[in-house]
């Protein structure tokens, strides 16, 4: 009984504090005495004595988990604990992962990391980490699951799309160092440059890597690289972008909150002058990846080709919270210059052809779409 009073009186507090969430649903109140019976019987009738705490922390995220596949809660210790990808070395496998149908879908793997050695792919759906289950968990508990001591061993099960049965693979973790810029010359004429992420010094990598292309005369075309590519920094995205563009929007953010709606414009100034500039996507480019690629189609300032990107248009703020936890939520989403959204839709590119290297290497034999692209700019 003391367990349900505590619980109901935590409800009423925030519906008190949040007028507009009873304002807008007469029935409100039910809903919190149906839920409030719900826990009272499995905390008096359940087969196992249940940890109070952790259901309680199970019921918000999934509250959080409801409203979509980015949004979740983390407790004290999974704050504490998060790393920040986004300043270039982190421990772990080397995937960008996101949350599908209860399961954990890989968004892409990272170039030269564990995952990525191990034939890990875009779009596989990870559904058991060493011997746990993923299904039931959020994306934050399995985020954890794959988090351990640099050098340790980690079996993740994948399903993949086309493949009948289950992979397995046994992976060692490592602290993954992010070199998110690589750059080649290709057949003697086109500058080719890799982007891997879009971390604090990506923008100024690509410049250095343009100047150098630049002082060779014999470049005439360039070939941007954004397979799988999972995003990063909104603002590395926007400076990639006005490189290559001389004028109109970026890319746009729309939010709940009219205020807070914002809008990106080009500077003027090409830094590659106007040269043939072709953009490589995959199922594996995602944010950051699909806000560069689809503003230079909609200027059309570049040739996209590849396969349709992944269709992560959303942006997700960290809002710390009294009990040193978190929430990572939803707050507004990404639009093209056409107004069209990226979210769950992706950029379509302008010559859609399938991917076929397991690995990125800059091999334009075995890299059919590289190939593509080659065999394009030279007519």
């Amino acid at each position: 009984m003391k367990f349900k009073k505590i619980l109901y009186f935590l409800l009423i507090t925030i519906l008190i504090i949040n007028k507009n969430l009873y304002a807008s649903d007469s029935n409100i109140y039910e809903k919190i005495d149906t839920f409030s019976e719900v826990l009272d019987k499995i905390n008096k009738e359940y087969i196992d004595e249940i940890n109070q705490d952790e259901i309680m922390d199970s019921a918000i995220n999934g509250v959080l988990q409801s409203l979509d596949p980015y949004s979740a809660y983390m407790t004290p210790e999974m704050y504490e604990n998060m790393t920040t990808e986004t300043s270039g070395e982190f421990g772990g496998l080397g995937i960008e992962v996101g949350m599908e149908a209860g399961v954990v879908k890989v968004i892409s793997p990272i170039d030269n990391t564990p995952a990525s050695r191990a034939g890990v792919k875009a779009g596989d759906y990870i559904v058991k980490i060493n011997d746990s289950q993923v299904q039931g968990k959020s994306l934050t508990e399995a985020v954890e699951l794959m988090r351990g001591p640099i050098g340790s061993e980690i079996e993740i099960t994948v399903r993949r799309k086309g493949v009948k049965k289950a992979i397995i693979f046994n992976i060692t973790r490592e602290i993954i160092k992010v070199e998110s810029v690589k750059s080649k010359v290709l057949d003697e004429k086109t500058g080719y440059i890799r982007l891997t992420a879009f971390n604090e010094n990506s923008s100024k990598q690509i410049k250095n890597k343009i100047k150098e292309f630049k002082k060779n005369e014999k470049i005439k075309n360039y070939i941007l690289d954004l397979r799988n590519n999972p995003g990063g920094l909104l603002t590395q995205a926007i400076r990639i972008s006005d490189f290559f563009l001389d004028y109109g929007e970026i890319v746009s953010t729309k939010s709940r909150k009219s205020s807070e709606n914002r809008k990106w414009f080009a500077n003027k100034g090409d830094i590659i002058d106007g040269k043939t500039l072709v953009v490589l996507i995959n199922y594996g480019s995602a944010s950051a990846s699909e806000i560069v690629a689809g503003a230079l189609k909609d200027h059309k300032r570049a040739i996209l080709l590849g396969e349709n990107s992944y269709g992560k248009g959303s942006v997700q703020s960290i809002v710390p919270l009294k009990n040193k936890g978190a929430i990572r939520l939803t707050i507004s989403k990404y639009y093209l210059p056409s107004g069209k959204s990226i979210s769950e839709v992706g950029v379509t590119p302008d010559i859609e052809i399938a991917e076929n290297p397991e690995k990125f290497e800059i091999n334009t034999e075995s890299d059919n779409q590289l190939n593509f692209a080659l065999k394009l700019l030279n007519g």
